[in-house]
């Protein structure tokens, strides 16, 4: 994927475009639409899912399909209400920027470093806050979200794409060699963040996973 596929900056007032502003092309633009939808739909469900729980503490949701794949298990957990409301609620908010965010740069939005700094800041805290409840779902919680595996997937794309996006524009300082690898590579680096953590639900429920 090439960067003239995914963006494009404006440095001077060609064309009617402000000055220091950066826009996005299609490609780019469709992914966060489509990764902000697929996480909105996963906060979606899990915060249905979590009120019914409140209200009959022996529901059981329609993703706990086994003892390893339980989102009854995780929704009870003390960690999906760290911040003292449930987690997706948060996602409910934040998802749904991305979207708006994406849609704007498919109607031409162009906008400023700082912005593209603070989406970048937004996905950095998502990938970081998905990191740790991965770590509390495999080796504490022990047990799987389908839902919240989604989650993980849509914000760990946002994450690297939003990331490339903004180094190979300079709103982030990076060598060129670095800029160049992400033109045609960024896709290397979600599929092996997705792959390690892949790789470790494997390993943690192998003999689960082969009986």
């Amino acid at each position: 994927m090439t960067s003239a596929a995914v963006g494009d900056v404006s440095s001077d007032h060609k064309d009617g475009n402000p000055p220091g502003t950066v826009g996005g092309g299609r490609v780019f633009a469709l992914l966060l639409v489509v990764t902000g939808a697929a996480g909105l739909l996963a906060a979606w469900v899990i915060t249905i899912d979590k009120f019914k729980l409140l209200e009959d503490p022996d529901f059981t949701p329609g993703c706990s399909l086994n003892p390893v794949v339980s989102c009854g298990n995780i929704m009870k957990s003390a960690q999906a209400s760290v911040f003292g409301f449930p987690n997706p609620m948060l996602g409910l908010a934040a998802y749904s920027v991305v979207i708006a965010i994406g849609m704007g740069l498919l109607a031409g939005a162009r906008y400023r470093g700082w912005f593209w700094l603070g989406l970048n800041a937004g996905t950095l805290f998502g990938v970081g806050f998905c990191t740790w409840l991965q770590y509390q779902s495999l080796y504490n919680i022990n047990s799987l979200c389908l839902w919240c595996c989604l989650a993980w997937v849509a914000t760990i794309l946002m994450f690297w794409y939003v990331t490339s996006h903004n180094i190979r524009h300079g709103v982030l300082p990076a060598p060129d060699r670095l800029r160049g690898f992400l033109a045609e590579f960024t896709w290397v680096l979600p599929a092996l963040h997705i792959g390690i953590i892949g790789m470790l639900i494997l390993t943690r429920w192998w003999d689960f996973w082969t009986s």
